[in-house]
């Protein structure tokens, strides 16, 4: 549990804490820091043979942690309206949508997790977005449908990689 690379994973908590109660400078460290952790995290557990299902589960809770951490931050603050965190947090409905689904077919036990595609891209591109609004970048409304779109392909890779993996 306590491998390199799920303490890199945890260290997303204490940075959830220092968005929300540092300065710009801060927090746009604690984003960068974010980032980092979680681009190195998984390549360290492959690289080092210490990739576990808890780390698998445990990588995604803590990006989704901090996200809705600097959310909450960023809504409380007015720096972006509520359908704008729903926008960026479209893709984790899918997520729940498709752990329903499991759920209900008796299939969560036994399936494999791991990342998919369409989940790096939006976590990257929320990293990105929380970058900008730190830095009082302007953000076009429009682009905050991107997410939406994101969350749509998340769900169709989801349902696709379910199907290949009854098959096999």
């Amino acid at each position: 549990m306590f491998t390199l690379s799920n303490c890199l994973t945890f260290a997303r908590f204490p940075l959830a804490f220092l968005f929300a109660y540092g300065s710009p400078m801060a927090r746009l460290w604690a984003v960068l820091l974010a980032m980092f952790t979680d681009s190195i995290d998984g390549f360290i557990a492959r690289r080092s043979h210490t990739a576990t299902r808890f780390g698998a589960v445990l990588d995604p809770v803590m990006d989704k942690f901090f996200v809705y951490v600097c959310l909450t931050v960023l809504l409380m603050e007015s720096y972006l309206a509520p359908w704008q965190a729903c926008a960026m947090v479209s893709r984790d409905v899918a997520l729940f949508l498709f752990a329903i689904y499991l759920t209900a077919l008796r299939k969560w036990k036994n399936y494999p997790f791991r990342s998919i595609l369409w989940g790096k891209i939006s976590t990257a591109v929320q990293f990105m977005t929380l970058i900008a609004l730190v830095l009082n970048v302007s953000i076009p409304t429009a682009f905050y449908t991107i997410f939406i779109v994101m969350g749509i392909f998340a769900l169709y890779e989801l349902f696709t990689a379910e199907r290949i993996t009854i098959k096999k």
